[in-house]
């Protein structure tokens, strides 16, 4: 603790010991913990309080008021936390009978303040805190606080009963991790008194008839099985498999959620991983007697573990695909698609009582999906899943919901009605159909998967987030596709399928609803950038004639006028990528005017131009400069005709700009100029090149400044330092100081520079804003070499500006969190002193 602070704290603490004086904000009290802790971790806690006396003082006068505020006793009970996790400062405290005051009997327990749940979060955390060491764990057993503990498990409060949870936790897992070996048994005379205690309240939380207890307790076991793999936690289990198993037989459902935890938790151990474990004979049966739900998220969990018996594996697969099962037995199939599973389960009728069932058809379904899907997505399953059935089960679901299934039984009938309009299960059968493009083949997409995508694609019965789902499950499946070797036949397939497709695509950018406009510009930009990308699809020319062909690109151009501005900025952002593909400059037909004129239809560069100018929403003008970027980063042919000029354009533009988002855009756009420019000349090309001459440098030097001062780019560098947006800033700053790596190193610039200019000390904004006033008061610019001053920029002046100005402590200040200087702890104390007794002044909280 330095020695401004030191001589703060005790007024501080006077303060905070004195029941008449009032501190405004309890946020003070959270800061002044959390500055403690910081001292703690890099100073002797025993130290603090010999050399603070005023520390022991206080926790001493709040034990005396007779009546301290609830959440002062809790700061003094958290503070005491904080000192007493070493145990040297903890000997001392107990040496001055402090400890049993604050959390034994005599404390806090007997009041009246007891009865507040701050007090009562206070004990649990100080408790915590203080538990780091062994002497803690025995002064707890002594002092009656296990059975405090305990009684807090159940706590009207959730905070105040999950926090006695994790610390029953960590007492438990603490007090037994000196024991390495495996005893003999859980009556061990060997194991701690502590352990003693909680084994035996778990067991009778166990068989009580208390619901709560018994969620309490298993909450509890799964945490202990979760964080500790000593070998005790065997025998641990052996002492508590038996009440477990008769909660299974006897009480399933009202516990289930909480057993299927406990069970994952402990299979995940390595503790647990022989296959002889009783632990699997438990799981085995909780498949059994949990209801179908329960039952799957455990089937969920065992799949994924790499060790588990074989025969507990499938087990669990045949109770996750039961569900799919029955829907697939419930439509009219072809006799290769009989059903996912050969034999049937016991409980088979619970699962189509279930299925007939609105909210439980619904909620099983979904449920079931979503495991598979995750199941789908990992890269090594220890289970092969069987996934043509299994497909096919979730292309029948799709179609139930479509109306294209047709029933077969009772159970379909019910299901399909159901089904039909029941977006929640539309959506999770989307997600997994896009999954499973991971897995099949062009073949298998050619079949039923087209054909219920193109379903749910036209449908005008689709809802927005449903077709959201079915274009992104389209997308993945033809991104893979386009990935994997193909032959001529399979695209003369594809290509019918890109031109339904596309279809559809004209159909919903004409749609009244702007979700709708939006999903398929969506769609669109991310299919063609995907495939103007991908090295391997080698039909890139056949698949442009197809969307040239097509209706789309003049649909999604007419969208640039879009009412909504969210529609707009996906209009761009497709027509970004549509004009690598498509050349529509040469595609778009001129029109007459009034007067039988032909007028030529501005370029898609000069639209875009336009809406970054004119549009008033920041949206579309972002999408504008996100574009802009591509075309220059990729080489756009209409960015290349001219560079300069259209960066320079752009940049005047985005100067402009309210929105700190554009101008973020335009210092990219700039960023990725300077880097091309620099690169073309030589000044920042490969690092394997050799080392060039000095006039050569000088020459690359010289022609760099020239383009630089062409396009404005530092004059739109310099006072995008200068915003008041901190990340416009930060942006800039950080583009200007590579730079000036790259440019003023001390030869380059005592050649460029003429010989009246010196090198002056470094300056800061403020220097910066006047010249930057000085360049704009000058209506055209002065020819390189004619000025002689800052205030008529030039390249060399440019050069100067940029040598001169303080980079590197602009950026130090900029990075630098708004709040450094009153963040600290000298400034807290203070802030406590200036605010004691203001409460009823100012009794408005600013927070």
């Amino acid at each position: 603790m330095d020695r401004e602070c030191a001589q703060l704290l005790p007024p501080v603490c006077a303060v905070l010991g004195d029941s008449r004086q009032l501190v405004a904000d309890d946020t003070f009290l959270e800061k002044f913990l959390d500055w403690f802790k910081t001292l703690t971790e890099t100073e002797s806690s025993l130290h603090l309080l010999q050399e603070n006396p005023c520390l022991t003082e206080l926790i001493t006068c709040v034990l005396k008021l007779k009546d301290p505020s609830s959440s002062t006793l809790s700061f003094i009970l958290r503070l005491t936390g904080i000192f007493t996790a070493s145990e040297s400062c903890f000997q001392y405290l107990q040496q001055r009978e402090l400890l049993n005051s604050l959390f034994g009997e005599e404390g806090p327990l007997s009041s009246a303040l007891w009865e507040e749940a701050s007090v009562r979060s206070g004990w649990v955390q100080g408790v915590h805190t203080m538990t780091q060491h062994q002497s803690a764990i025995h002064f707890l057993c002594n002092c009656g606080a296990i059975d405090v503990i305990f009684t807090l498990q159940g706590d009207p409060s959730l905070f105040v009963a999950s926090a006695a949870n994790r610390l029953l936790v960590h007492i438990l897992t603490f007090s037994l991790q000196s024991f390495q070996t495996k005893p003999v048994n859980i009556k061990d005379c060997d194991w701690p008194i502590c352990a003693q205690k909680l084994i035996p309240h778990l067991e009778e939380s166990l068989k009580s008839s208390s619901a709560s207890r018994i969620k309490q307790s298993l909450k509890l076991l799964t945490s202990v099985f979760g964080c500790c793999h000593d070998l005790w936690t065997e025998v641990l289990w052996s002492q508590l498999s038996e009440p477990i198993t008769y909660l299974l037989e006897n009480e399933p459902f009202n516990a289930g959620n909480s057993l299927v935890d406990l069970f994952l938790s402990m299979a995940r151990s390595p503790v647990f991983s022989c296959p002889e474990c009783s632990l699997w004979k438990s799981a085995s049966y909780a498949l059994e007697h949990l209801n179908p739900a329960q039952a799957g998220c455990l089937s969920a969990g065992i799949l994924k573990l790499q060790e588990c018996p074989q025969a507990v594996r499938m087990q669990a697969l045949s109770v996750l695909l039961q569900p799919m099962d029955c829907v697939l037995k419930a439509a009219s199939q072809p006799l290769e698609y009989p059903g996912l599973l050969n034999n049937s389960l016991s409980d088979s009728a619970t699962i189509e009582t279930l299925l007939s069932c609105r909210s439980s058809c619904a909620s099983l379904l979904c449920q079931t999906l979503a495991h598979l899907e995750e199941l789908l997505y990992l890269t090594y399953m220890p289970v092969n899943l069987p996934h043509i059935p299994l497909l096919k089960s979730v292309v029948t679901v799709l179609q139930f919901g479509t109306g294209l299934a047709t029933p077969a039984s009772s159970l379909g009938s019910k299901i399909s009605r159901i089904l039909i309009g029941c977006f929640r299960v539309q959506r999770s059968a989307l997600d997994i159909l896009g999954a499973f493009s991971h897995w099949e083949s062009h073949s298998v997409f050619m079949g039923s998967v087209s054909d219920i995508l193109l379903a749910y694609l036209k449908s005008p019965d689709t809802s927005p987030t449903v077709l959201k789902k079915s274009f992104q499950a389209t997308l993945k499946w033809l991104v893979r596709l386009s990935e994997a070797p193909s032959s001529r036949d399979y695209w003369l397939q594809t290509e019918q399928f890109f031109r339904d497709l596309f279809l559809v695509l004209q159909k919903r950018l004409c749609s009244h609803c702007w979700e709708i406009r939006d999903s398929a510009l969506e769609f669109l930009t991310l299919l063609v950038k995907h495939l103007r990308d991908c090295y391997i699809f080698t039909e890139k020319e056949e698949f442009r004639q197809v969307l040239v062909s097509s209706e789309v690109p003049k649909f999604t151009e007419d969208l640039l006028e879009d009412p909504e501005s969210y529609v707009r900025a996906s209009a761009v952002l497709a027509m970004g990528q549509l004009s690598f593909l498509t050349h529509l400059n040469s595609k778009i037909p001129s029109t007459e005017n009034g007067n039988g004129k032909e007028v030529k239809k501005k370029s898609i560069v000069a639209q875009l131009q336009e809406i970054l100018v004119t549009d008033s929403e920041g949206f579309p003008r972002r999408a504008v400069i996100s574009v802009f970027i591509d075309w220059l980063r990729d080489g756009h042919t209409d960015v290349l005709k001219d560079t300069e000029q259209f960066v320079s354009s752009v940049l005047q533009v985005v100067n402009c700009d309210l929105d700190w988002e554009v101008k973020a855009g335009g210092l990219e756009l700039a960023e990725v100029f300077s880097a091309k420019t620099l690169g073309r000349v030589g000044l920042a090309g490969c690092p394997y090149v050799s080392v060039v001459s000095a006039a050569t440098r000088s020459t690359q030097l010289n022609e760099s400044l020239q383009i630089f001062y062409r396009v404005k780019l530092f004059e739109f560098l310099f006072g995008a330092l200068c915003d008041c947006d901190r990340p416009v800033a930060q942006k800039a700053c950080s583009i200007l100081i590579a730079l000036k790596a790259e440019l003023c190193d001390e030869n380059s610039l005592k050649e460029g520079l003429s010989a009246e200019h010196s090198f002056p000390e470094a300056h800061g904004i403020a220097w910066l804003e006047k010249t930057l006033r000085r360049w704009s008061s000058c209506a055209e610019p002065c020819p390189i070499g004619i000025a002689n001053e800052a205030g008529s920029q030039n390249p060399n002046d440019i050069l100067l500006v940029l040598r001169t100005i303080d980079l590197e402590g602009l950026n130090k200040s900029l990075n630098r969190s708004s709040d450094h200087i009153e963040n600290s702890p000298q400034s807290l104390l203070q802030d406590i002193l200036a605010t004691v007794g203001t409460l009823e002044e100012n009794e408005a909280d600013c927070y």
